[in-house]
C-alpha cells in the first residue's frame, strides 16, 4: 500500500504517463488513417479529372448520336468498376483503422485493468480488520466494470462486423446493376 505521500504522487505520475501515451498512439492511429483518407481522395480526384477530360475530348470528336451514346456506354463499366474500387479502398482504410484502435484500446484497457487488481491486492493486504465487505464490494464494482466493458466490445466489434457485411453487399449489388446497365447499354 502507499505508505508515503511520495508513492501516491510517483503511482499517479505513472499512471498519468501511461494515459497519455495511449491517447497519442490513438491519436497517431487517426492521424495515419486521415491521411491515408486524404491521399485516396486527392488520387481519386485528380484520376477522375484527367479521365473526364479525356472522355469529354473523345465525346467531343463523336461524328453522330449513335457514336456519342457508344462512346457514353463505353465509359459506364470502367466508371463503376472505380467507383467500386474506391469504396473498397475506403473501406478497407476504415477497417484497418478501426482494428487499430480496437487493439490500441483493448491492451490499454488489459494495462489498467491489472493495474487496479494489483492495487486491490496490495490494499487488500493492509486493509484494516473488519474491512473485508469493503473490499469485496470494491472487488465487485472492479468485476462489474470490466464484464461490462467485454460486452461493450463484443457489441462493436459485432456492429463493425454488420457494417462491413453491408458494405459487402451493397458493393455486390452495385456491380450487378453496373453489368446489367452496361450490358443493357451495349445491346442498344
Amino acid at each position: 500500500m502507499y505508505t508515503t505521500p511520495e508513492q501516491f504522487i510517483a503511482a499517479t505520475k505513472t499512471n498519468l504517463e501511461a494515459q497519455f501515451a495511449a491517447i497519442t498512439a490513438l491519436n497517431q492511429k487517426a492521424f495515419e488513417g486521415l491521411e491515408q483518407f486524404v491521399s485516396l481522395n486527392v488520387n481519386a480526384a485528380k484520376a477522375t479529372f484527367e479521365e473526364g477530360t479525356a472522355a469529354t475530348q473523345q465525346l467531343l470528336k463523336a461524328k453522330d448520336a449513335q457514336e456519342l451514346i457508344a462512346l457514353a456506354s463505353a465509359q459506364a463499366k470502367p466508371n463503376a468498376e472505380k467507383a467500386l474500387a474506391y469504396g473498397r479502398h475506403l473501406a478497407s482504410i476504415t477497417s484497418a483503422t478501426q482494428q487499430e484502435f480496437t487493439k490500441a484500446v483493448e491492451s490499454h484497457i488489459a494495462d489498467t485493468n491489472a493495474k487496479v487488481v494489483s492495487l486491490i491486492d496490495e490494499v487488500t493486504k493492509n486493509a484494516p480488520a473488519g474491512s473485508e465487505q469493503a473490499v469485496t464490494a470494491l472487488k465487485t464494482v472492479v468485476g462489474n466494470i470490466n464484464a461490462g466493458y467485454e460486452q461493450l466490445s463484443k457489441t462493436t466489434k459485432q456492429a463493425v462486423a454488420t457494417l462491413e457485411d453491408n458494405l459487402a453487399n451493397a458493393t455486390k449489388q452495385f456491380t450487378q446493376a453496373a453489368e446489367k446497365a452496361t450490358t443493357t447499354a451495349k445491346k442498344k
